[in-house]
């Protein structure tokens, strides 16, 4: 296979999956866990070589060394995952496996930190490693991306690979995420079933309820972003996002836009276990993918969140289905 991709069943592996069909790429391998879930149903409209489940990949790592590229999305990325073991497996060891093979054999490695590594905050998001020890994650899915970062800079593999730090992404492909998946997503149905939408209330003095936000990146963006390093042979630690924070109200003002509704929000109790591992602002700092050269404009909020409900939610299809 020319182009493989790890987590190629999940949401930001299938959509980038799809968009190299849509460049005109099928000799892909993907490599998944199919597990319990609905992945397969991403991978149902996408055009691809092969499939390879992610514990047999390694098995047999050797019989792809004039690979391309390698394009590792394949990851625990569940926020709230208290199996620090499972993490440090799937997150850190898999990817340092990876990584050397590609080094080793000349390969574009391509892979997905994250902007959980940057913990509430406070020590900047600056992307790049300078500061990069300085980053104190709020869970253990943010450290194990750290982890990760942290040896990649440490064996000096920066020149080689390209690390990408996803800040929050919605889009297609979303559904078998259960609790990871986007507000966008989950209040699709909330709406759908109640009228209503519920938002975390603020248990920060320095935000209003509602008026703490993310940046949300549609996943069209990210892919466009990601794809991007296949061309250009920059290396480095990026950050993938709009490049702007809107706030939940926001969100929730376009989602309730894009279903034709009348806005009611309610505001409920956020979970302890969250409140102090929570991030209420995230924004990124695009000036190193700027400079590497990628100047496409992500898309605003609004219209992304219309294209994304009325385009696939409503009609349920994923990316690839004509939409």
């Amino acid at each position: 296979m020319k182009i493989i991709v790890t987590g190629g069943a999940g949401f930001i592996g299938s959509a980038t999956v799809w968009r190299l069909n849509e460049l005109g790429h099928e000799d892909i391998l993907i490599v998944d866990r199919m597990d319990e879930t609905d992945k397969w149903k991403n991978l149902a409209p996408l055009r691809f070589a092969d499939y390879a489940d992610a514990d047999d990949f390694l098995d047999d790592l050797h019989e792809f060394r004039d690979a391309e590229a390698i394009i590792h999305l394949g990851a625990c990325s569940s926020t709230t995952e208290r199996d620090s073991d499972h993490m440090f497996r799937n997150n850190f060891e898999y990817s340092k496996y990876l990584a050397e093979f590609a080094v080793a054999n000349d390969i574009r490695f391509i892979y997905a930190s994250s902007a959980a590594t940057y913990g509430d905050g406070s020590a900047g998001m600056q992307d790049g490693t300078d500061g990069l020890d300085s980053l104190r994650p709020l869970n253990v899915y943010g450290y194990s991306k750290q982890l990760f970062d942290q040896w990649a800079a440490r064996h000096g593999l920066f020149d080689k690979i390209v690390g990408l730090k996803y800040f929050n992404v919605f889009g297609p492909n979303e559904d078998h995420k259960g609790d990871m998946r986007s507000l966008v997503n989950k209040a699709f149905g909330q709406i759908r079933e109640t009228g209503k939408l519920k938002l975390f209330k603020s248990h920060n003095a320095a935000y209003k309820d509602g008026e703490f936000g993310r940046d949300f990146v549609y996943v069209k963006d990210a892919v466009a972003m990601t794809l991007f390093f296949l061309e250009n042979d920059n290396g480095g630690l990026f950050n993938v996002g709009s490049g702007r924070m809107n706030s939940w109200n926001s969100l929730a003002d376009a989602i309730f836009k894009a279903l034709g509704h009348e806005r009611s929000v309610e505001f409920v109790e956020m979970p302890e276990h969250l409140r102090d591992r929570y991030q209420y602002h995230t924004q990124a700092d695009l000036t190193s993918i700027r400079n590497a050269g990628f100047t496409a404009p992500a898309t605003e909020l609004e219209p992304a969140v219309a294209d994304y409900i009325q385009n696939y939610l409503i009609p349920e299809k994923h990316l690839g289905d004509g939409a």
